[in-house]
């Protein structure tokens, strides 16, 4: 389900799409991604413990998913642009 949330599919999809790629998705995902993924699996957990059905939980690990890489991308643009603060 993460997969789905983060990357918009699930990795046996990766995998038929991917065929001449060894591994599997998070293997070729940015450090961005993985920052995020990481976090999404606290979020699965603390939703699961709270009972919140599948469906539900899905549609929240997207939108926190879709927060989460628009707030990693930015910081990362502006670091390179140099605006960043040390």
């Amino acid at each position: 389900m993460l997969n789905v949330a983060l990357f918009g599919m699930t990795a046996k999809e990766w995998r038929d799409k991917n065929p001449d790629k060894k591994g599997n998705i998070r293997d070729y995902a940015e450090v961005s991604q993985l920052i995020c993924l990481s976090n999404l699996e606290n979020l699965n957990a603390y939703l699961i413990e709270r009972e919140i059905s599948q469906s539900e939980r899905l549609v929240e690990l997207n939108r926190a998913a879709i927060r989460q890489m628009k707030v990693l991308a930015e910081e990362r643009s502006r670091l390179l642009d140099g605006n960043g603060e040390n």
